[in-house]
Protein backbone atom coordinates (compact mmCIF):
# COMPACT_ATOMS: atom_id res chain seq x y z
CA UNK A 1 0.00 0.00 0.00
CA UNK A 2 3.21 1.97 0.62
CA UNK A 3 4.31 1.88 -2.80
CA UNK A 4 0.87 2.78 -4.18
CA UNK A 5 0.51 5.49 -2.33
CA UNK A 6 3.46 7.14 -3.56
CA UNK A 7 1.85 5.99 -6.95
CA UNK A 8 -0.75 8.08 -6.57
CA UNK A 9 1.80 11.36 -5.96
CA UNK A 10 4.34 10.37 -8.57
CA UNK A 11 3.49 7.76 -10.15
CA UNK A 12 7.05 6.91 -11.35
CA UNK A 13 8.87 7.34 -8.37
CA UNK A 14 6.56 3.92 -6.51
CA UNK A 15 8.02 2.17 -9.62
CA UNK A 16 11.61 3.08 -9.21
CA UNK A 17 11.78 2.53 -5.43
CA UNK A 18 10.43 -1.06 -5.46
CA UNK A 19 12.77 -1.75 -8.75
CA UNK A 20 15.81 -0.20 -6.96
CA UNK A 21 14.50 -2.61 -3.75
CA UNK A 22 14.33 -5.56 -6.42
CA UNK A 23 17.45 -5.10 -8.48
CA UNK A 24 19.17 -5.33 -4.96
CA UNK A 25 17.37 -8.18 -3.82
CA UNK A 26 15.38 -10.12 -6.04
CA UNK A 27 12.81 -12.42 -5.23
CA UNK A 28 11.87 -15.75 -6.08
CA UNK A 29 8.39 -15.39 -6.54
CA UNK A 30 9.25 -12.78 -9.40
CA UNK A 31 11.39 -15.68 -11.58
CA UNK A 32 9.81 -16.78 -14.39
CA UNK A 33 7.14 -13.56 -14.45
CA UNK A 34 6.19 -11.28 -16.52
CA UNK A 35 7.20 -8.89 -13.77
CA UNK A 36 10.92 -10.02 -13.13
CA UNK A 37 12.12 -7.13 -15.45
CA UNK A 38 11.05 -5.34 -12.08
CA UNK A 39 14.42 -6.73 -10.76
CA UNK A 40 16.80 -5.56 -13.61
CA UNK A 41 19.09 -2.84 -12.95
CA UNK A 42 18.82 -1.61 -15.85
CA UNK A 43 15.20 -1.05 -15.06
CA UNK A 44 15.72 0.18 -11.68
CA UNK A 45 18.15 2.70 -13.68
CA UNK A 46 15.43 4.06 -16.35
CA UNK A 47 13.00 4.26 -13.52
CA UNK A 48 15.21 6.32 -11.37
CA UNK A 49 15.44 9.06 -14.60
CA UNK A 50 11.89 8.52 -15.20
CA UNK A 51 10.87 9.60 -11.58
CA UNK A 52 13.44 12.46 -11.64
CA UNK A 53 12.17 13.74 -15.10
CA UNK A 54 8.33 13.66 -13.42
CA UNK A 55 9.44 15.83 -10.90
CA UNK A 56 10.76 18.60 -12.97
CA UNK A 57 7.41 18.19 -15.61
CA UNK A 58 5.33 18.64 -12.37
CA UNK A 59 6.35 21.95 -11.56
CA UNK A 60 5.82 23.14 -15.60
CA UNK A 61 2.56 25.16 -16.05
CA UNK A 62 1.45 23.59 -18.74
CA UNK A 63 2.02 19.88 -16.84
CA UNK A 64 -2.17 18.69 -16.31
CA UNK A 65 -3.41 18.30 -13.39
CA UNK A 66 -2.92 14.69 -11.86
CA UNK A 67 -6.79 13.89 -11.89
CA UNK A 68 -6.99 14.63 -15.56
CA UNK A 69 -8.23 10.83 -16.92
CA UNK A 70 -4.94 10.19 -19.25
CA UNK A 71 -2.84 11.26 -15.98
CA UNK A 72 -4.69 9.49 -13.69
CA UNK A 73 -4.89 6.52 -15.85
CA UNK A 74 -0.91 6.34 -15.62
CA UNK A 75 -1.29 6.54 -11.96
CA UNK A 76 -3.52 3.89 -11.62
CA UNK A 77 -1.26 1.81 -13.80
CA UNK A 78 1.95 2.64 -11.90
CA UNK A 79 0.08 1.82 -8.55
CA UNK A 80 -1.40 -1.81 -10.38
CA UNK A 81 2.38 -2.64 -10.95
CA UNK A 82 3.97 -2.09 -7.53
CA UNK A 83 0.78 -3.63 -6.46
CA UNK A 84 1.12 -7.12 -8.64
CA UNK A 85 5.16 -6.72 -8.26
CA UNK A 86 4.61 -6.80 -4.62
CA UNK A 87 2.37 -9.25 -4.35
CA UNK A 88 4.04 -11.58 -6.44
CA UNK A 89 7.20 -10.94 -5.22
CA UNK A 90 5.65 -12.41 -1.90
CA UNK A 91 4.02 -15.48 -4.02
CA UNK A 92 0.69 -14.11 -4.16
CA UNK A 93 -1.72 -13.10 -6.87
CA UNK A 94 -0.30 -10.40 -8.91
CA UNK A 95 -3.65 -9.80 -9.91
CA UNK A 96 -5.33 -9.22 -7.05
CA UNK A 97 -1.81 -7.23 -5.79
CA UNK A 98 -2.72 -4.88 -9.26
CA UNK A 99 -6.30 -4.56 -8.79
CA UNK A 100 -5.23 -3.01 -4.60
CA UNK A 101 -2.65 -1.12 -6.06
CA UNK A 102 -4.23 0.29 -8.47
CA UNK A 103 -7.27 1.29 -6.18
CA UNK A 104 -4.97 3.11 -3.90
CA UNK A 105 -2.94 4.97 -6.17
CA UNK A 106 -6.09 6.47 -7.78
CA UNK A 107 -7.37 6.89 -3.64
CA UNK A 108 -4.10 8.85 -3.05
CA UNK A 109 -3.99 10.98 -6.48
CA UNK A 110 -7.78 12.58 -5.18
CA UNK A 111 -6.29 12.77 -1.70
CA UNK A 112 -2.32 14.15 -2.42
CA UNK A 113 -4.62 16.61 -5.38
CA UNK A 114 -7.00 18.09 -2.57
CA UNK A 115 -4.05 18.69 -0.05
CA UNK A 116 -1.76 20.14 -2.51
CA UNK A 117 -4.36 22.73 -3.98
CA UNK A 118 -5.89 23.16 -0.63
CA UNK A 119 -2.08 24.04 0.75
CA UNK A 120 -1.91 26.43 -1.73
CA UNK A 121 -5.02 28.22 -2.10
CA UNK A 122 -4.87 28.54 2.32
CA UNK A 123 -1.45 29.56 2.05
CA UNK A 124 -0.93 31.41 -0.85
CA UNK A 125 1.38 29.63 -1.99
CA UNK A 126 2.44 28.77 -5.73
CA UNK A 127 1.09 25.06 -6.29
CA UNK A 128 4.50 24.50 -8.06
CA UNK A 129 6.21 25.49 -4.37
CA UNK A 130 4.13 22.88 -2.53
CA UNK A 131 5.05 20.31 -5.11
CA UNK A 132 8.51 20.65 -4.26
CA UNK A 133 7.27 19.87 -0.81
CA UNK A 134 5.36 17.15 -2.35
CA UNK A 135 8.92 15.35 -3.80
CA UNK A 136 10.74 15.47 -0.40
CA UNK A 137 7.76 13.53 1.14
CA UNK A 138 7.78 11.86 -1.62
CA UNK A 139 11.16 10.51 -1.61
CA UNK A 140 11.37 10.40 2.22
CA UNK A 141 8.18 8.14 2.17
CA UNK A 142 10.62 5.84 -0.47
CA UNK A 143 13.01 5.97 1.52
CA UNK A 144 11.38 4.73 4.79
CA UNK A 145 9.39 2.32 2.38
CA UNK A 146 13.08 0.81 1.70
CA UNK A 147 14.09 1.32 5.20
CA UNK A 148 11.50 -1.20 6.39
CA UNK A 149 11.82 -3.64 4.07
CA UNK A 150 13.02 -6.96 5.31
CA UNK A 151 12.83 -10.11 2.75
CA UNK A 152 11.39 -12.75 4.36
CA UNK A 153 13.49 -16.16 4.58
CA UNK A 154 13.67 -17.58 1.22
CA UNK A 155 11.76 -15.35 -0.09
CA UNK A 156 15.09 -13.51 -1.98
CA UNK A 157 17.86 -14.99 -3.92
CA UNK A 158 21.33 -13.67 -3.93
CA UNK A 159 22.63 -11.55 -6.74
Amino acid sequence: MGFATLAGMRSMSAPAFLSHYFSRQPHVGLDGSMLRFMQKPLTAKALKVMAAGEMVADKLPTTPDRIAPPVLLGRLLSGALVGAAWYKSRHGSALGGGVLGGLAAVAATFVSYALRTGISKQTATPVALVGVGEDALVVAGGAALLRGLQPAHGEWRPM
